[in-house]
């Protein structure tokens, strides 16, 4: 372990003993046992207006839905008005004139349904032109920002996020900052926390480029005063220490729930194989192992029946009594496979999570697929097919709990 790392450890061990204590003598109020989940992903892209809002609710609900994460947080720009992030470019950096995520926890708890606020931790920016306005992130804190060992700035695009520097403890204080506003603002139900991990996947890191991010000057200087190393020195040693500093933002964000509302639960989006997760530095054993996070939702998109059983199989072995919601891509219109996906991650875990509100609702996204009238078709006929089924598995009984 660095030395530092150490200190770091033995430090935040006593503050979360201090948190638990001071917890337990004022009463304060931890997530309730879980009930069986069956969630869905909305995105940023599916709402325009209070009516959108109030419409994803309805048809959420409609399809036997219980908990909706609900974004509002994509690249450094909020869903709601926020004292430190400019408005989404989805509402031109503006004021809409109502308040979204307000709207949909009135609604989802009108219906008795979760409402978890969704946010995007790392990522700083999307599209191949910067932000218009100058408060957004990527213009205001441009040293955030990846840098290669060439001295590059990671280049703009509209094939993949660019991203803030989790290594510079600057950037985890800021993004704790913007977290710790929404939860402690909001009555939402739980906190979902997306790319918390590197998005170095090609193109984001040309394959075969050689090119490593960050190493800028102050995060090279930070990893050499922790290991009298340069990164070219140890690999390793530098790859394990690119995955520490997203362990301890995870660190940092789950203390500052716990102090600011405990019955916030905390879950976060992960690769359906951590193993291949690691490589964008994402330690789930680690977060499960320190009970970083209440639930785990791993990403398990895919049509083969095989490789979904076996990440199910996996992940039961993984979680270790962990509670688990299954994420599960419903974008076809083959009830069948859609069924036994579904029914599986009810069987094994504590539910299921769908993405997404687009793929089976009309939506005013136009991100994700063409809004023409051959697409507005395909969308009907999977609802019409589908959403049947949801329904059909929201009724008691529908699928035993195990333990994961």
């Amino acid at each position: 372990m660095f030395r530092s790392q150490r200190l770091v450890t033995a430090l935040a061990i006593a503050l979360a003993a201090q948190v638990a204590i001071a917890c337990r003598a004022s009463d304060l109020p931890l997530p309730m046992p879980r009930s069986v989940e069956r969630a869905m992903w909305v995105t940023r892209f599916d709402y325009k207006t209070p009516h959108d809002v109030e419409r994803i609710v309805e048809s959420t609900r409609m399809a036997g839905i219980n908990t909706i994460l609900f974004q509002v947080r994509g690249n450094a720009t909020a869903l709601y008005p926020s004292p430190l992030e400019p408005w989404a470019e989805q509402f031109n950096y503006a004021d809409p004139g109502f308040d979204p995520l307000q709207v949909a926890i009135d609604a989802a708890h009108a219906k008795n349904m979760r409402l978890v606020a969704w946010v995007n931790v790392v990522p700083a920016w999307w599209g191949k032109d910067p932000p218009k306005d100058p408060k957004q992130l990527y213009n205001k804190h441009p040293e955030w920002l990846w840098y290669d060992q060439f001295g590059n700035k990671q280049a703009l695009s509209d094939k993949f996020y660019v991203s803030v520097n989790p290594c510079l403890p600057e950037v985890r204080r800021y993004l704790v900052e913007v977290m710790r506003d929404l939860v402690g603002r909001y009555s939402v139900d739980g906190l979902h926390l997306d790319y918390l991990r590197f998005p170095n996947e090609p193109p984001a890191t040309p394959a075969g480029a050689k090119i490593d991010y960050p190493r800028d000057k102050p995060t090279v200087a930070l990893f050499r005063g922790e290991t009298d190393k340069l990164p070219e020195e140890d690999p390793k040693a530098w790859n394990a220490w690119r995955t520490e500093s997203i362990s301890n933002l995870l660190r940092d964000v789950r203390r500052m729930v716990r102090q600011t509302r405990p019955s916030v639960e905390l879950s976060a989006a992960v690769g359906p194989d951590p193993d291949e997760a690691a490589k964008h530095f994402q330690d789930v054993r680690t977060w499960l192992a320190e009970d970083l996070i209440d639930v785990v939702y791993p990403m398990n998109y895919t049509r083969d029946p095989k490789v979904f059983q076996e990440r199910v199989e996996r992940w039961k072995t993984i979680a270790k009594g962990h509670p688990v919601v299954m994420g599960v891509r419903v974008d076809s219109g083959d009830v069948a496979l859609h069924r036994e996906q579904l029914s599986a991650a009810l069987q094994a875990f504590r539910g299921y999570s769908i993405f997404a509100y687009s793929s089976l609702f009309d939506s005013p996204n136009t991100d994700i697929d063409v809004q023409d009238e051959k697409a507005r078709m395909a969308r009907q006929a999977r609802r019409q097919a589908l959403v049947p089924m949801l329904q059909s598995l929201a009724k008691p009984g529908a699928g035993k709990v195990e333990d994961s």
